[in-house]
This record gives C-alpha cells, structure tokens and sequence, in this order.
C-alpha cells in the first residue's frame, strides 16, 4: 500500500516499538503532525523544543528506551541542540526527527531553513539528512539501531518537506548492518580471565561504578561482583543506583561532592575495578593524584574512553553486563582457592572503610528558624524510601539530593550529568513520568533552573501529569554563590535572584495547586500534601539562603584535598 513519507516515519517509529513522541509542530514538520492525527502513538506538546529533548532524554533515562522528539527545521531544530549534546554527554539514546524545507530551497535561505545536518554533526552519534523518499524508512531504523546500540547517544534524522509528501510501500528492513559501525559486546576471553586474577591478587580493591553500568542493565552483576570479591563500589553521579544505597558495600557517590569514606578510600586502593566510566575531571580531581596507588581495570564498551584520561593496566572493551557475568563466573570458580589468598586482606580493608564511614559521615548544621536544603531533600528521601524517581535541574539541589537520596534501584536517578544543563529537570519528569505512569515522580529545581522551564508547567497541567515539582528556592544560583564566596573573595556578582512568581499563585494559574513553605514546621506536612494530591502539585521551599554544599574538592585540587564542612560551624551527622 502506498503511504506518503510522513506516514511511513510513523509506521517506522511504531515497529521500532514507540509509543510516546514529545515534540511541536512548524510548517517543516507539518506532513507528520497530519498523520498523528489518527496514530495511535501519542504525542505530548511540549511548550519548547529544548525541553522536547530534555522529555525524550528523561523517558529514555527511566525506562531503557529509546526517546524520541519532533521539531520543524529552522529555530525549532535548533532548538533542540542543548538537549542533544546534553544526551550526547550522558550516553542516552534520543532519537530525534525534524523538518526540513524541500530540497529545492535547500542551500537557498529559505524561511526557517538551517543546516540542521551540519550543525548537529558534533553533537550526535549520527545524524541523516533524507532527500530521497527511497532512503527514509532505513535511515528511522538505522537512527534506532545506532541510538540502543554499543555506547548509546542521540541521532538526528531531518526530512525534507516534499520526502514527508511523497509516497512510496512502507517495507520494514530487514537486520541492519552498517558499513564501519561495530560493537563489541562480550570482550576479550583472555583478558577477563586476567582480570579475575588481578582481582584476587588484590588487597584492596575498590569498585569505581558509572553510568554504564545503568545502561547496559549490569545492576546484578555489579552486586555479585561486589559480594564474591568483598570490595566497596562507589558510584559515579550517573551510576547513582547501579548498587542499592543500603547495600553494606555501597559507598554511593565519589568525586568533588563525594564522602569522604568514598574519597579515601580510591586514594588507598591497590586496584581499581572501573565499569562503565570515563574518568571525569569531577570524579577524579587533579589527574596525576587520583587512585595513585591502584592498578587499572577498566571495561567500557567505547574504546575511546579507554586510556582517553588515565591509562589502564588492563583494558577490556566490551559491554559491561556481558564482561560481568564471564567475570563473575570465573571469579566464583577460583574462588574457593585463588579468592582465599588475599580474603582477611580485603575484610580488613572494608573494615577500615566502615570506620572512615563512621568518622567522617555526611554533616550540615541543623536549624530551628529556617529549612535547610539538606532537611528537604532528607524529607524527600524518607517519603520516597529508596524508590521513587527523583529528576534533578542542575545546581547545589542536585549534589544534596545525590548525597542524601536513597536509590535502590537504577533508573531512578535521573539529571543532566555531564553537560550539566539548568533547566533539565521539570522536563525530564514529564518524560519520566509519561514512562513510568505508575511511579512517583519528584522534579527537584533550584529557583533559577525552574524559571528557565516554567512553561512546561501548561504541559503538565493539559495532561494531568502527577509530577511534584519542589523547589529549594535560595534566592541564589546558588552553585555560582558558593564558588563565590570560597573561591572569588564572596564577590557576588550577578547571582542573586531578587524575584520569584508566588508559587501558588503560579499554579492557579495553570489550574494546578501549589504553595510557598518557608518554616520548618511546615515541611514535612506540605511534602506529604503534594504526595497525596492526584494532580501535579508546586512545592516552593524557602531554604538558607546561604548553605554550602560539603564536602567539595576545590577545583584543580585532588580527591585527597576535600573541604569536609564549614569552619566554625556546629554540625550534626546526617
């Protein structure tokens, strides 16, 4: 049967198994929105095309899928750049389809004409331009394939206008097989076995988790992995969740706002069992100074990343679920003799850790006359239990939240880790929670990220998204302030936020509920006010305007050179 071009994205799409598409209409991308008409996939109409990516990234994060967003060409395909790269950075896999104005106006400057594919060349996996009705179904299939596949990323399909109207048989390709795109999976057999022994030879091994752990769904081999060897496995902001937070061997984060049990510890390790990771500059600190002690096992499936920052003793490329099971196997085969060699080494070794756990715990100085940023997401926490989904914007809150929130399970920390975008959060829940209707879905902003997606809060509202939305308002961009005042002399310069819409106001106006809480009394009962509301609900919390985020190793300084707490302050232990 014939079908125009737009018809056959979507049938494309509705193979590839999509069932949800965040995007916004333009005269590019006009032939599509036709054809959604009468789709069965939904579309959510987002209120900017950033925060179409944003949704897509945050659906694709929680559920293991594939995200997908539409944009027209021009400034709606532009639009979606920060979210590209920001999905780029984190390994997500977004696929996301634009317009474009018909071929003969391409290179012209025609209205909304950009060079989408040029521009997006540096921040994609991939990206395709279809002119020829013949190429489309197989680049959308190819798109998917690339995005899920190996090291997964974003890839960008544009589609000229007259592609969209042209028609042709829609015919799903058969397996893809790419020229040059090859993925290995399984890594080497010897050098895994190598691994197992250096592992065993170990006194004091130390398990450096990151996000690919979480996306390769290694969660169960990283606890096996962890239990058989007797080692701690601290995570990376991305890997938060890989291993239960109240796992005795979980150390959760490490790096410039990471405890100071997971900080001393890599600087004390023999070995370093690093999964799924890229050595980044917030993990490690001063380069030269970082695990300087450890020989390096590293399993990533990108090689690029292998020897990119700190070299590895012992490379293995492959997917880090597929290396951890045949580790895992030969670890418990030579355990009972090689594994037996070095076991009162490696107790010792835990024990130590648990006693640095104990010294130094997580600290902030409590208040009776103001909330404190860590109390609220404390609060949160507790609420919560380790399983709801908690999407961070990006700031202080988003450090505070990866300190204090417990996360039993991968997928449910979700934030915009290495491109560190303000305004991520509230998008990314509306992704969440349009992947996970069932769940809790927490969207916790700083007053300056949320101002910069205030208008997603008509998305919310048209579709009755249950998402609460808190906020710790400081008056501050708050990250900004901090360095501020501990590196730039306290020269406050263009940070502080003097206006913020009155929260209940804000949301009457979008037909939601909502409100401002600014004493401690009040917290815990509005917390459980917007849990127990069915609607979406906009928590404003007026915190200390001026509370640091600790410990914080300063920039340049190594992991070893953290700032545990504010002097002349009395703390309390979390």
């Amino acid at each position: 049967m014939l079908m125009n071009g737009a018809r056959i994205v979507l049938e494309a799409l509705a193979r590839e198994g999509v069932d949800v598409v965040f995007g916004y209409p333009g005269g590019a991308n006009m032939p599509i929105y036709d054809q959604l008409y009468d789709h069965h996939i939904r579309h959510i109409l987002m209120r900017h095309e950033e925060n179409a990516a944003f949704a897509a990234s945050g659906y694709a994060r929680s559920t293991g899928k594939v995200g997908v967003c539409f944009a027209t060409s021009g400034p709606g395909a532009t639009n979606l750049i920060t979210g590209l790269v920001d999905a780029q950075m984190d390994s997500i896999p977004v696929v996301a389809i634009t317009g474009q104005v018909p071929r003969h106006l391409i290179g012209r400057d025609a209205f909304q004409e950009a060079d989408v594919f040029g521009i997006t060349r540096a921040c994609t996996k991939h990206n395709y331009l279809v002119k020829d009705i013949d190429d489309l179904a197989q680049a959308i299939h190819e798109a998917f394939h690339i995005a899920s596949t190996g090291r997964p990323g974003p890839v960008l399909v544009d589609i000229t206008k007259d592609v969209q109207n042209a028609k042709l048989a829609y015919h799903a390709p058969g397996p893809i097989h790419l020229r040059g795109y090859k993925v290995s999976l399984e890594g080497h057999a010897g050098q895994i076995r190598k691994a197992a022994q250096m592992i065993w030879e170990a006194d004091r091994p130390y398990v450096y988790a990151g996000g690919g752990i979480v996306a390769s769904g290694a969660s169960e081999e990283l606890r096996e992995l962890a239990e058989m060897v007797e080692a701690p496995v601290a995570e990376t902001l991305m890997g938060l969740g890989s291993l239960a937070s109240e796992h005795p061997y979980c150390l959760n984060m490490l790096g410039m706002h990471g405890s100071y049990a997971a900080n001393t510890a890599i600087s004390n390790a023999d070995l370093l069992i690093a999964l799924g990771v890229r050595f980044d500059d917030r993990v490690t600190g001063r380069l030269e100074a970082f695990a300087r002690h450890a020989k390096v096992l590293h399993v990533d499936i990108d090689p690029a990343e292998i020897g990119k920052n700190r070299l590895a003793d012992l490379p293995i490329v492959g997917d880090v679920k597929h290396v951890l099971r045949k580790l895992n196997k030969i670890l418990e085969e030579t355990k009972a003799t090689e594994g037996a060699v070095k076991a009162d080494s490696r107790r010792q070794w835990m024990a130590q850790i648990r006693g640095w756990q104990q010294q130094h715990p997580l600290l902030y100085t409590p208040s009776e006359t103001e909330i404190k940023p860590q109390t609220l997401v404390q609060e949160i926490d507790r609420l919560s239990g380790g399983e709801a989904i908690v999407c961070a914007d990006v700031g202080q809150h988003q450090m505070w939240a990866a300190q204090y929130v417990r996360f039993n399970h991968p997928r449910l920390w979700i934030n915009s880790g290495g491109l560190g975008s303000m305004g991520f959060g509230l998008p990314a829940a509306i992704g969440a929670q349009m992947g996970n209707p069932g769940k809790t879905v927490f969207a916790l902003a700083g007053d300056g990220g949320f101002q910069m997606s205030i208008p997603e809060l008509s998305t919310l509202a048209s579709y009755g998204l249950p998402v609460k939305i808190v906020i710790l308002n400081n008056g501050y961009l708050g990250m900004v302030r901090q360095w501020q005042e501990l590196f730039h002399n306290r020269r406050y310069s263009s940070v502080e936020l003097d206006c913020f819409p009155d929260a209940e106001k804000l949301a009457g106006a979008y037909g939601m509920k909502g409100r401002t809480v600014a004493q401690p009394r009040e917290l815990r009962p509005a917390l459980q006010e917007a849990l127990d509301e069915p609607g979406p609900y906009l928590l404003n919390v007026k915190v200390s305007p001026e509370e640091n985020v600790y410990p914080i190793i300063p920039s340049g300084g190594a992991v070893n050179e953290m700032i545990l707490f504010e002097p002349q302050k009395e703390a309390v232990s979390s």
